[in-house]
């Protein structure tokens, strides 16, 4: 077995997890109640509800009532592990899941703002179980779709509340606004989120989503609605001129090509697949150019990218960054722990004179300073599994043409987007965005299969599936 087959989990048996272990005999111990219950005979679907509820009011409800809808999925899924739990569906992104959770959970331990980090702590674990349950629930078909469908109307619904920001005129905030940077007439819509950066960071992945669902909706009025849906939270993207959301934009839209033309390259002549590849990819940068070039309002915005300290928005994160590295620099290996709350004490400590800030702008720094260098290398080896699972497992239903694909292409192409807009910013750590990024990785989870064992006879795997 080689190093990179050993890293993936390549030939990871869900079989080495016995039923002797301690988990398995925790969250299983009430099994026999569960036998009897007539409301758990539902149990998939009930989860499925609890997501939907959570996703499709998400966008529209405070946080602190988002929370509570965060408190019932992590209920229900104790509730669930403790009546019924097969460690078979524990894939290798679970395992490192668990992995990230207690290098933070360690890092809160040894805090110097302990209370405040079991704040933080408290608020990841409740991410991390919506990924548990999501990733539970999406193994169902027909759950998957209808919970993405929820996702895909939901953001439709956000998106023309945007556009008719942009039509009809919106309230500027001067926080959002350096007109060193935005053309005067430009106005930045933000819908109901209250702010264009993070409707970006909400609107990268349910635009992917939008065009899954192109893909897996039958019948024309359904691909059309998808279709507009797909349009209208592009152009909503666009018309946040969120620099960072611009980038996961086209990170997003670069896997979404990558795979696409991966699934669809079997079915087209020979000579067509040679030239695939180079041919949309070219024709995808050729249309960025020419928008960039030809629109005012986007040149303005994509150039102050690259003037450095002459933009506000770039001088502030540039010291804001400055300051994390030293505090990374101070605490390499576990960090100060998780939260903003641990943040907003120790900053303070390290800030330039003019620059508070409430996090680090920047999603590895951020993980850095939480976890420390053992964080950081936790979710990297966690990102990379999951990615590396998607495309096995994109490869199997290409196989099969299944077209649920189209919702493992997006989840991937989804956090393609975000952890390119989160290198600038970390609005994914609010719970709008933080809830539709443990989404993909669920989704990415649920598609998990195992490889034939080579271990194990078949009938030893057969007798284990009955006990």
């Amino acid at each position: 077995m080689t190093v990179w087959q050993t890293l993936t989990f390549a030939h990871y048996q869900p079989q080495q997890w016995g039923h002797s272990s301690f988990l398995h005999r925790l969250f299983g111990s009430l099994r026999a109640w569960r036998a009897s219950s007539q409301l758990l005979v539902w149990s998939e679907a009930l989860g499925g509800f609890l997501l939907a509820v959570v996703y499709g009011s998400a966008p529209f409800v405070p946080s602190s009532a988002l929370g509570l809808g965060l408190a019932a999925i992590a209920a229900y899924w104790a509730l669930l592990s403790l009546t019924d739990i097969d460690l078979r569906q524990a894939t290798p992104i679970h395992w490192l899941v668990l992995l990230y959770w207690g290098v933070d959970a360690l890092a809160t331990g040894l805090s110097p703002v302990r209370a405040a980090a079991l704040v933080g702590l408290a608020k990841l674990t409740l991410y991390l179980l919506v990924f548990a349950l999501a990733a539970r629930v999406l193994r169902n078909p027909r759950l998957r779709s209808l919970l993405f469908s929820v996702v895909v109307i939901t953001s439709l619904f956000v998106s023309v509340y945007g556009l008719n920001q942009w039509i009809y005129g919106v309230e500027e905030l001067a926080t959002w606004v350096d007109r060193n940077s935005v053309a005067d007439f430009t106005s930045r819509v933000y819908s109901y989120l209250g702010n264009p950066n993070l409707l970006a960071a909400y609107l990268v992945p349910t635009t992917a989503f939008s065009a899954a669902a192109i893909g897996v909706w039958r019948g024309w009025l359904p691909k059309l609605l998808a279709i507009a849906a797909t349009g209208a939270s592009s152009l909503c993207l666009i018309l946040t001129y969120s620099r960072g959301g611009w980038l996961g934009f086209v990170a997003m839209i670069f896997v979404w090509a990558l795979l696409g033309l991966y699934w669809f390259q079997p079915r087209l002549p020979a000579p067509w697949r040679r030239w695939l590849f180079p041919v949309v990819l070219g024709g995808l940068v050729a249309v960025l150019l020419v928008a960039v070039l030809g629109l005012e309002p986007l040149r303005v915005r994509v150039l102050s990218i690259f003037v450095g300290r002459e933009d506000s928005s770039n001088n502030f994160r540039i010291n804001v960054w400055l300051a994390v590295l030293q505090m990374i620099q101070d605490r390499p290996w576990l960090g100060i722990g998780p939260g903003n709350t641990a943040f907003n004490l120790v900053y303070p400590l390290y800030q330039q004179a003019r620059f508070t800030a409430l996090s680090a702008y920047s999603v590895p720094l951020e993980v850095a300073v939480e976890g420390g260098l053992l964080g950081l290398t936790a979710f990297a080896w966690l990102l990379l599994v999951t990615a590396v699972t998607a495309v096995r497992q994109v490869s199997r239903l290409r196989r099969d043409r299944n077209p649920q694909a189209f919702w493992l292409m997006a989840s991937l192409a989804g956090l393609a987007g975000m952890l390119g807009h989160g290198l600038f910013d970390t609005v994914l750590y609010r719970p709008e965005a933080s809830t539709l990024w443990w989404l993909c990785i669920g989704a990415i989870a649920s598609f998990w299969q195992p490889q034939p064992s080579k271990q194990l006879p078949p009938e030893a795997e057969h007798s284990d599936e009955k006990m």
